[in-house]
């Protein structure tokens, strides 16, 4: 009874569950960050790992059940945990980089992680964004950890022992560790990383215990160094013991820093300061909700409420902040481009692939502020390492394809950011158009893009069809940008003209995207259900959508908008069939597509999750607004399999976000949203001009799951998009929602959204 009782904080409410009528006023308390954690590499449930930390927090905190090195860090179905680590980790196909763990023990020292793991029970556990606790069985001890930015407090209630241990693990690959007995501090470095990195690339820590060392020591390879208090090499470590009463508590201050020791110390006083550990606890938790409140839903079920504010907590913290304040208050980075600390923001681990459909979109929306110092932050990336980085992990890593980093940019601008130096992103966004860079920077196979007007597919690059149609898009995106910054009509002309290269791959045969080869035949054999092969983690079924800037050029290819719609309801009527060749067998994308029970659906992964909204260029808007509503009904919910594959660092989750407030961004760098319906009775977005978009659907239900009219600020709309200004001046939009689709709103060829070829 007693250890129940030290768990009860005074920062940890009595949960409460809303009405379905209610507003959410704590909301952090509706989150599972749990969420996706029933993951493993050959099926993803969401990949995740329960993050402890706040919002875009330069280091997270997480129980770690797999072994170092294990990109797997936390998996729910596990049983034993070996150490409370600090990550970076953006994905687990990615893996960690400036990772270091502290774990608890008692009785007979044990420092081999698979040795001193110990059996813990969820029954024991409490997981909040802002708060962890567990009881580890094996050693009678609870550990409980709160975050700040850069630093976190740990405290551990030990029972009563003359052997009571505190293990910091700084793992391999080149560690060093030093015990000050008589500050009761330790210090050290981690180099461990995935790549992405110079060679003096190291995360620097510091830790404070408040109760004095009966003994210690370092480690090294698993082997205590009796004597020695620091360590330098391949593995180093520190133990300390304690002799503890029972129900003791003991406490940890621990702070990181790129840049140096001291700058951790600074870290770690700014931060933490004086603070206990329930006041830390409160201020995390008060930041949490401060952030989450930018969004309240009212009139959804307990369920859908929680899975609501658990996507949400998944969207905000990545990429996250590798910048930190220096003692004379100046924003500072470790450079992982050049190795050295600079001046100004930084931040990383995102893949532009995934995260330019929906999530940019949404901190443009919601968190624009954030989104501005995430813009200086690629100038930086850009002056530092001479590209802008498609997937940041932390510095240039090679993954994914893609030209991206041109859509986040220019939408940012177009959307309303200002006051950094868009100019020379504009540069940076040419160069990358024009040129191969290193690390999936730049564009691979540009010599062919920019003179065929597509990557062949029999020239030995892969995923060509996939890199046009993407690239296509990002020229769309330079165009716009390069527009609305006034730039001559000589110089932009070009990307408005290799927009409309997705044209060049469109087979009239089959009327779906097909490779081509460099003298203009298609590839042959075609088999529309290949994975891989001219296309990304997808078949043609997925990537042939993938004109995100002109649906209507589509259409007009594909026959008209009958023709058009049918070709997107095949998609859910086929059978899941799939050709797994290129990858020599199934790949966990295919197989969460296969096991979905939706057809050709793949929304497990990015490139079709878009798919659904583009009936409202059909004129059949009553098609995506029950597609939109079976697939959050069905794909996710906040529970440790609520995921239908990976969520990839937010976007998967702003897919649901968007979509449960009714609209979605299918061209980013557009003005516009497309409409679908609802989720809520009412959604509140109070932006951060101080301006308020409230969109109210009294009717909605299970049943009334269809769009009878709209109307915005009272008066009636027909139209299938909603715009971003139109929003960011405060709006009312009102849904009155019925149970059988009405064929008559929005159908008309006025009403249809943004397309290219639509343009006067």
């Amino acid at each position: 009874m007693k250890k129940l009782l030290l768990l009860a904080l005074a920062c940890l409410p009595a949960a409460t569950i809303a009405q379905q009528s209610a507003r959410v006023t704590d909301p952090v308390e509706l989150i599972n960050p749990l969420m996706g954690t029933a993951s493993k590499p050959s099926l993803s449930n969401g990949n995740t790992y329960p993050a402890i930390a706040l919002p875009w927090g330069m280091n997270f905190w997480t129980p770690q059940t797999g072994r170092m090195g294990d990109g797997w860090q936390y998996t729910y179905d596990a049983d034993k945990i070996l150490g409370f680590k600090q990550t970076h980790q953006p994905s687990p196909w990615m893996n960690d980089y400036g990772m270091f763990s502290i774990f608890p023990e008692t009785g007979k020292l044990k420092l081999n992680e698979k040795e001193r793991a110990s059996w813990f029970s969820h029954k024991a556990e409490i997981v909040k964004p802002y708060y962890y606790s567990v009881y580890l069985a094996d050693y009678d001890v609870t550990t409980e950890i709160t975050p700040t930015e850069r630093a976190a407090s740990f405290r551990f209630t030990f029972p009563k022992s003359d052997s009571s241990h505190i293990v910091i693990d700084a793992f391999d690959k080149g560690s060093y560790i030093k015990i000050i007995p008589g500050e009761q501090k330790i210090v050290g470095y981690s180099t461990k990383n995935s790549g992405a990195v110079p060679a003096n690339f190291k995360n620097y820590f510091v830790i404070y215990v408040d109760k004095p060392f009966a003994l210690a020591s370092a480690w090294h390879d698993w082997k205590k160094d009796d004597g020695q208090l620091e360590y330098t090499g391949d593995h180093a470590g520190a133990v300390i013991t304690l002799k503890t009463t029972n129900g003791e508590q003991v406490h940890l201050k621990v702070a990181s820093s790129f840049v140096s020791i001291e700058q951790a110390e600074l870290n770690l006083k700014r931060e933490l300061a004086d603070d206990k550990f329930e006041v830390t606890c409160q201020k995390a938790k008060d930041t949490w909700n401060k952030t989450l409140s930018r969004l309240n839903v009212e009139g959804g079920t307990v369920e859908q409420t929680k899975t609501f504010y658990s996507s949400l907590y998944r969207m905000l913290f990545f990429p996250n902040k590798m910048y930190e304040i220096d003692a004379k208050g100046e924003k500072i980075h470790y450079s992982p481009f050049n190795g050295k600390v600079m001046s100004g923001y930084l931040f990383a681990g995102t893949g532009f692939w995934d995260t330019f459909r929906a999530l940019y979109p949404f901190l443009n929306l919601v968190y624009p502020s954030i989104n501005k110092e995430m813009q200086e932050g690629l100038i930086n990336d850009y002056k530092e390492g001479g590209w802008l980085p498609e997937w940041s992990s932390p510095g240039y890593a090679d993954c994914m394809i893609g030209n991206n980093s041109a859509s986040v940019v220019a939408e940012a601008y177009l959307k309303g950011m200002r006051g950094y130096d868009i100019e020379t992103l504009y540069q940076a966004l040419k160069h990358g158009a024009n040129n191969e860079g290193p690390n999936a920077t730049g564009r691979r196979g540009v010599q062919y893009y920019n003179t065929l007007g597509y990557v062949p597919y029999n020239v030995k690059i892969n995923e060509n069809a996939a890199r046009t149609l993407e690239y296509a898009y990002d020229d769309f995106a330079i165009y716009q940008l390069g527009k609305a910054l006034g730039k001559p009509k000589s110089e932009i002309e070009i990307y408005k003209k290799r927009s409309q290269n997705y044209r060049n791959i469109f087979d009239p045969q089959t009327k779906l995207m097909r490779g081509k080869n460099q003298d203009g035949t298609f590839e042959t054999p075609f088999n529309p259900f290949k994975w891989g092969d001219a296309f990304t983690e997808g078949n043609s079924w997925h990537y042939s959508w993938g004109v995100f800037h002109d649906i209507q050029g589509l259409i007009n290819l594909m026959g008209g908008k009958q023709q058009f719609a049918a070709k997107l309801d095949s998609v859910f009527s086929m059978p899941p069939t799939f050709d797994d060749s290129y990858y020599g067998g199934v790949i966990h994308e295919i197989r969460e597509m296969q096991i979905a029970n939706m057809g050709q659906y793949a929304h497990g992964n990015q490139p079709i999750q878009h798919m659904i909204y583009l009936y409202n260029h059909a004129g059949q808007p009553w098609k995506t607004q029950y597609w939109a509503r079976e697939t959050m009904n069905k794909l996710y919910k906040a529970t440790p399999d609520g995921y239908c594959g990976d969520e990839d660092n937010g976007q998967t989750s702003a897919w649901y976000i968007f979509s449960a407030m009714g609209f979605y961004p299918v061209t980013p760098a557009s003005d516009q949203y497309v409409l679908g319906a609802p989720l809520f009775k009412k959604v509140t977005i109070n932006l951060e001009n101080g301006k308020t978009v409230t969109i109210t659907a009294p009717n909605n239900s299970a049943a009334n799951k269809y769009v009878n009219s709209l109307t915005i600020d009272g008066k009636p709309y027909t139209n299938n998009w909603v715009s971003h200004k139109g929003l960011l001046s405060g709006a009312e939009l009102n849904f009155d929602m019925i149970a059988t689709p009405n064929k008559e709103r929005g159908t008309k060829d006025a009403d249809v959204p943004f397309s290219m070829s639509n343009e006067k």
